[in-house]
């Protein structure tokens, strides 16, 4: 299912002239520097692609004859390779023998084309023919240099054309030539269930976090443990070559560093298409990923345009119901593992996106987002807010139970409270994100009919923890009024033993609230903070002596409730 759906994106995307989707036997590649030859095969110059200044610097694309799986042997590329096959130049410590023997398979891969008349390909056989190309090639200085020291990817021009060589009409047409005539066993491809030739080793998939820097593959067989009645690497899953070239070349392209389709959050490299244009997919990664800095409200207004789409329908019917993919990987030596997959209609994924938002949405200052990405809600879980520290398992698990309406992971609420307990911090995200673990889990299953929870202070809400959160932080209020300027709050020192075992702390915090009420100078206010203490206790009888993981999450809400009521106008409470 997943390469089926892969293979149609490519075919999709393959008739848009403007996709940048590479067709059958090509690959747009970084391609460092080019050698230009006039009609006699001598360079006349040697191009450094580079585009851009600082972190927007990066070595231009091509479209080239798509690259060969390398190995631990001889295989070379056509018309595109590092100085060692292309040029047959000898780096200082290198052996002579083995880079004769690349630099003759380079060679040899261009006599494959057969004989075309090309005045491009002219130029670079009459080049290779020449006993003193490294002499030549001193001339460019600290350009050929720099080429050397780096090893990079080659390829060539002829003077005067825009295209590089392998962009002639005969070329193109002699490796399609050889793409209908390669070698091979013929069977079923299990992609297509069409006969074609199979597919012995799948092209690498880049571009996944983590992987090998060369690429990794999805379908391998790399040992003979994973090999079956005799068969050897591609044949044990026969996928025809079409097929394969196909998924890819799609997976590679959705994984691009220009893709905005693929989102990086932790260990998982996630992207997302669907079966047909959709506005929605290219829309997506604006729901969870980081904005930009020059535009830090990208993803408030996606979110935004997200719940008013079915008041305003810019989600036509027929968009609806067009089926959506989501594909998450993460590596695995060389290979890739698929973290999750997932199908649904445009429809019903974004209706999960908007559930999403809304469980997370709670009451918050004026200069907080009302919405945020999903790593700025993984990140408030790690240790020192990094995210390395984010558990690698947490991501997939949670971004499954968002795409699926599913509960999110225990594991989610578990690290906030950690970070809580440890940081004694209850911030805006950390309380969102805890509501929402915690209604979810009340919606899918709620046998006892548990009290939801709220966006702001809910006053009705009789659950222990909510109370006992509200309470602490109305000591907290108190103690901070009487005694202004302290370096350290009851927040500070009692936190982790309030949420965790009430019972070893509240009865000492409520002698002190005791001294703390009795050191305010207005009378007015100390009695509405007794109003407030009589109206939080009025439904406890006493303090337990443990608190569930479930109502520690309540405690934390109940506090950060408390807290921003405290700094809400009355005005703004109606």
């Amino acid at each position: 299912m997943i390469l089926h759906a892969l293979k149609d994106y490519y075919y999709r995307k393959a008739s848009d002239s403007d996709s940048q989707m590479a067709p059958p036997g090509w690959e747009w590649k970084e391609i460092p520097y080019i050698l230009v030859l006039n009609k006699e095969g001598i360079p006349i110059g040697l191009n450094h692609t580079v585009e851009g200044s600082g972190k927007a610097k990066r070595i231009k694309r091509f479209l080239v004859p798509k690259g060969v799986k390398k190995t631990s042997g001889v295989a070379s590329n056509l018309l595109w390779e590092n100085p060692e096959y292309a040029l047959g130049i000898v780096p200082e410590g290198g052996k002579a023998d083995r880079i004769a023997e690349q630099h003759a398979a380079f060679k040899n891969r261009i006599s494959e084309l057969g004989d075309i008349t090309d005045a491009c390909l002219g130029a670079v056989k009459s080049f290779l023919r020449r006993p003193d190309k490294e002499a030549l090639l001193l001339s460019f200085g600290d350009t050929w240099k720099q080429l050397l020291d780096e090893s990079a990817n080659l390829t060539f021009q002829l003077a005067g054309e825009l295209g590089l060589v392998s962009d002639g009409p005969a070329i193109k047409a002699a490796i399609l030539a050889q793409l209908s005539t390669a070698p091979g066993d013929q069977s079923i491809c299990l992609v297509t269930g069409e006969k074609d030739t199979t597919e012995r080793l799948h092209s690498a998939i880049k571009g996944v976090w983590g992987a090998q820097t060369s690429g990794a593959n999805i379908v391998s067989f790399n040992s003979a443990a994973f090999s079956s009645y005799g068969k050897a690497q591609g044949a044990n899953a026969p996928i025809g070559k079409t097929a394969a070239f196909a998924y890819t070349e799609a997976l590679n392209h959705l994984l691009g560093k220009d893709s905005n389709q693929r989102l990086q959050v932790g260990d998982a490299s996630t992207v997302f298409w669907s079966e047909k244009v959709t506005s929605f997919e290219q829309h997506v990664v604006d729901f969870f990923g980081e904005p930009p800095k020059d535009d830090p409200d990208r993803n408030v207004r996606a979110v935004e345009s997200l719940f008013k789409s079915p008041h305003t329908g810019t989600l036509p019917e027929a968009e609806d119901q067009t089926r959506f993919y989501v594909l998450g990987l993460a590596p695995n030596a060389s290979r890739i593992s698929i973290r999750f997959w997932m199908v649904d209609t445009v429809a019903g994924m974004s209706g999960k996106l908007r559930q999403h938002f809304d469980d997370l949405r709670i009451v918050h200052g004026p200069k907080e987002r009302d919405s945020f990405s999903l790593f700025r809600l993984l990140v408030s879980t790690a240790s020192l807010g990094k995210s390395e520290n984010i558990q690698p398992s947490l991501t997939g698990e949670t971004m499954r139970a968002i795409l699926s309406g599913t509960a999110y992971p225990e594991t989610l609420a578990q690290a906030a409270i950690r970070r809580i307990r440890a940081e004694h911090e209850i911030t805006y995200i950390r309380a969102a994100l805890l509501k929402a673990c915690l209604n979810r889990s009340l919606r899918l299953y709620n046998p006892t009919q548990e009290k939801k929870i709220t966006m702001i202070l809910d006053p009705t809400n009789l659950n222990i923890g909510y109370r006992l959160g509200r309470l602490f932080a109305a000591l907290e209020k108190i103690q901070s009024e009487s005694s202004p300027g302290l370096n350290a709050t009851i927040r500070d020192k009692f936190y982790g033993a309030a949420s965790g075992t009430p019972v070893a702390v509240f009865g000492n915090l409520m002698r002190l609230k005791n001294h703390h009420l009795a050191k305010l100078e207005n009378a007015g206010r100390r009695i509405n903070f007794e109003r407030l203490i009589g109206e939080i206790m009025s439904s406890l009888t006493d303090f337990p002596p443990h608190l569930t993981l479930a109502d520690q999450g309540r405690f934390a809400i109940g506090y950060y409730h408390q807290t921003q009521d405290f700094f809400t106008k009355t005005s703004d409470k109606k």
